[in-house]
């Protein structure tokens, strides 16, 4: 089961998704089945099949943001936060290798389409948090034990 966190960010942009969805797109996705669908036989018209499909999905999408928002927890910064690691930290890490990542621990909702950002439920995240610069990780994955040292971690103010 996922934590039901998110940065404020997160949920701006999630509630900006649920306003665009419910008042621009599909008020004009339903003008355009309702069009399609006068012009007779919906079993061979393409726009009303097309155009029935997306008010599906995004009726589906709005249900699922809808009950989503209503269940998730914003958390925002406190300044008790810093110079550990904690939900909504910018977190820079380095093996032995020398490879170093850059990414912000965040919720589930906020990942999808960012590459710098890592659910809170991620192993790396876990193996991470209330750690402290040059504190060392050990993160458990199914390829193998890695271990990970922290040299910085910033928050958004």
């Amino acid at each position: 089961m996922r934590t039901q966190l998110i940065t404020r960010q997160g949920y701006e942009k999630l509630q900006a998704e649920l306003d665009h969805l419910w008042r621009v797109e599909r008020p004009e996705t339903t003008k355009k089945v309702t069009w399609a669908a006068s012009l007779g036989d919906r079993s061979e018209n393409a726009d009303y099949q097309y155009n029935k499909k997306k008010l599906r999905e995004i009726d589906r999408r709005v249900r699922y943001l809808r009950k989503c928002l209503d269940n998730l927890k914003i958390v925002d910064y406190s300044p008790q936060q810093e110079g550990k690691v904690f939900f909504g930290a910018w977190v820079e890490v380095e093996n032995d290798d020398g490879q170093t990542l850059k990414f912000r621990i965040v919720g589930y909702d906020e990942i999808f389409g960012r590459k710098d950002y890592i659910s809170i439920d991620a192993p790396m995240a876990r193996a991470l948090l209330k750690k402290q610069v040059d504190d060392e990780a050990v993160v458990k994955t199914e390829a193998g034990v890695v271990t990970w040292y922290i040299n910085a971690i910033e928050y958004v103010k």
